[in-house]
């Protein structure tokens, strides 16, 4: 596109091609069953190999499968003496993920220490060096949000001494015993694991209105082995909502809610709570606390004269915050974590998101690490990741690029080496992946906004067929330069991915967020029309044979984007999608919060009642006489986000309406997105077979007006 893709790895080698550093010198001070076996580095089975190398000799593209079933190992953490790596792992022959401890210093013996029968594992982390703890729950989740089933569990590494903390659900653990438990009440749910040998986590409790709306959250600290509590802060502001924990795990920042007003509070120095700024949690939300050394260094996410948010620090005495901003981003908004040593609360770097995953380490130790690594693992982008990276002198690599799913290493910087101990897909064959370019290009009325492309390897005799794949949320960043597995999929079988982050996408400053308010079913899908426009005068898309799909809010974009544009795509693919906007107040089944219904919507989506014509009008439920393209409809039966009333009243609206190409499913056991294997090859064996019916080259469909902006 606008730039080759080796400018742009060189660019992404170090935070410095992107990203302005304030002055350094202000910063701080000084399992059920268990199995064993020996972890080798990452390599597909034999059998696996042979069969890829066979179906890429033959021209064969991967199976279904090959992208939709879950990575053999993902997010490794180190222990804090770095001697073990603690992982989630799954098998072919397990539904469900498990927790998994390699042994480093033991010929990297790996064993199995905890699972379920009928959930994933969640989220975890060491406490200390000779335990865990993890929550359950659909996986990759994390703690704080998803508190209403997670639960909470510890082992000890070596998979002996299961304990259940917190009650995952209401009533689990509940007996006629007279036998007092020491298992929290499920309203209790895992905040935040210290890394600070206590032997501690920080647990939340929360309180809840008669809608269910989330009052307050009070902090405790809870040992996992005694399982002895103590509350925390039990003289903060009332309905704190939100906490920032510092280094040592000790509360210094919190927020409260109350209808629409959202307070900022920060810790003084007499441990008294001061209120820092105030604001509207829709419309002017307060800035975000980050990180603390516990000390002089308090670490805020605040927005920039530019409009884009940027890391800030707050001085200490005033406790208002600096007038330049410590790190921020060309065109992106800061959005990472902090690093610190745990011995001496020293801020060590920043991970953080710009185009990529990115790091900048403030340690000369740590900066030639990853020099060090870099070196060994070119064209990729490397985060390094530990406890204790400068006491133990070990860390947890992750690298990955555009094509290659993430892999796995332990970098020693003693030794100078550099050890692999597995991959997350080893079936994936790099180089038969497509490349993922990034650019940015202006819509109609001058709005600048990304798109992301990826392109089928080898030539092509002329133009590709295209997928328009629109993101779900839609307030939220749709994509990230790297591997993924839909778009990945999709280029597999031909076709160009063409993603937009169209108005209302978050990540990318405050101008392209706003100018998404409200913006469903019109601005927000001119940029869809935009992007596609922009691609076919780059010469490599076929503007007669497109398609557009997508999931929950990228669902319901793409049947408006059918309505809306209709020369534009032959068909459109839509699942877990929204059919009716008024749907999102009334149907109280969904796990939309009250307060979000009577705030959020309102501002995001349109007031019901004073814009009632202009939701009606955005509505694919009350168009379906305008919707003339063939459609693939999928849903969960069991989706509490959209339920599935938006897709079986959109079915029968179509079919009373006419429409004769409908292919409908729906799948029992799911909910907002797809966790079985089972229905990811069924659904995305549809979605495959659907697209080469409608984009063959002689198929007859769309006018190709796509081309003529």
């Amino acid at each position: 596109m606008n730039r080759s893709r080796g400018r742009r790895l060189a660019a992404w080698a170090g935070a410095s091609a992107c990203v302005a550093v304030g002055t350094l010198g202000l910063m701080g001070g000084a399992a059920k069953a268990q199995t064993t076996q020996t972890a080798q580095p990452a390599a597909a089975t034999a059998a696996t190999a042979v069969a890829a190398a066979a179906a890429a000799t033959k021209g064969v593209p991967p199976p279904i499968a090959d992208f939709f079933r879950d990575p053999q190992m993902r997010r490794p953490k180190i222990s804090p003496d770095g001697r073990a790596i603690a992982l989630v792992v799954s098998s072919a022959q397990q539904e469900r993920s498990a927790l998994a401890v390699i042994e480093l210093d033991e010929g990297n013996r790996i064993t199995q220490v905890a699972s379920f029968v009928d959930s994933d594992i969640a989220f975890f982390d060491w406490v200390g060096n000779g335990r865990l703890v993890y929550t359950s729950g659909k996986d990759e989740a994390g703690k704080r949000r998803d508190y209403l089933t997670a639960g909470l569990w510890s082992v000890k590494r070596d998979g002996t001494e299961r304990k259940q903390l917190i009650m995952a659900r209401y009533g689990q653990g509940q007996t006629e015993s007279r036998v007092i438990s020491r298992v929290l009440p499920f309203e209790w749910f895992l905040y935040e694991v210290p890394d600070d040998d206590s032997g501690e986590v920080v647990v939340g409790y929360g309180r809840y209105d008669a809608q269910w709306d989330l009052k307050s959250i009070q902090l405790a600290r809870l040992n996992v082995e005694t399982q002895q509590r103590r509350m925390l802060e039990t003289k903060s502001p009332d309905k704190a909502v939100d906490w920032a924990l510092d280094a040592s795990g000790e509360p210094w920042a919190l927020k409260t809610l109350d209808e629409r007003k959202e307070a900022l509070y920060f810790k003084t120095a007499d441990g008294a709570w001061t209120l820092a700024q105030d604001g509207d949690w829709v419309t002017s939300p307060t800035v975000t606390p980050l990180a603390s050394d516990g000390r002089d260094l308090r670490l805020v996410v605040s927005a920039t004269p530019a409009g884009t948010d940027a890391l800030y620090r707050i001085d200490p005495k005033t406790l208002k915050k600096e007038a330049e901003p410590l790190v921020s981003l060309a065109g992106f908004d800061f959005d990472g974590d902090a690093v610190f040593d745990a011995q001496s609360r020293r801020l060590l770097g920043l991970h953080f998101i710009s185009d990529a995953p990115n790091t900048h380490w403030f340690d000369a130790t740590l900066k030639q690490m990853q020099a060090n690594v870099d070196g060994a693992l070119p064209g990729r982008v490397n985060t390094l990741a530990c406890r204790r990276c400068l006491k133990t002198g070990r860390v947890v690599v992750t690298s990955m690029s555009d094509t290659q799913p993430e892999e796995y290493f332990v970098y020693d910087h003693a030794a100078k080496k550099l050890q692999s101990f597995g991959s997350s897909r080893p079936w994936i064959r790099e180089a038969e992946m497509a490349l993922v370019e990034q650019t940015r290009i202006r819509a109609r009325d001058g709005l600048e906004f990304p798109v992301t492309v990826t392109t089928p390897r080898g030539k092509a005799p002329g133009p590709r067929p295209a997928v328009v794949l629109v993101h779900g949320g839609p307030f939220v960043r749709g994509t990230t330069w790297g591997w993924e597995a839909l778009p990945q999929f999709l280029a597999s079988r031909g076709y160009v991915v063409i993603e937009p982050e169209f108005r209302g996408s978050n990540g990318y400053g405050q101008a392209l967020y706003r100018a998404g308010l409200k913006q469903w079913g019109e601005g927000m899908i001119d940029d869809l029309s935009d992007s596609l426009a922009w691609a076919v005068k780059q010469g490599g898309v076929d503007p007669k044979r497109v398609c557009i799909a997508g999931a929950s809010y990228g669902g319901y974009a793409s049947m408006m984007g059918l309505i809306k544009d209709p020369g534009q795509y032959r068909c459109g693919v839509s699942w877990a999608g929204v059919s009716d906007l008024d749907y999102l107040f009334k149907l109280d089944w969904s796990d939309q919060s009250e307060r979000g219904r009577r705030y959020g919507l309102p501002a995001m989506v349109g007031d019901r009642v004073q814009d009632a014509e202009r939701l009606r009008r955005t509505s694919p439920l009350r168009r379906v006489v305008d919707l003339k393209a063939p459609v693939l409809i999928a849903h969960g039966e069991d989706d509490r986000r959209v339920p599935i009333d938006h897709a079986s009243d959109f079915r029968r609206a179509l079919e009373k309406a006419g429409h004769k190409d409908v292919e409908y499913v729906t799948y029992e056991g799911e909910g907002h997105g797809w966790r079985k294997l089972s229905t990811n090859v069924d659904f995305y064996g549809r979605m495959e077979r659907f697209l080469a019916k409608h984009l063959a080259a002689g198929a007859a469909g769309a006018t190709g007006a796509a081309g003529a902006q």
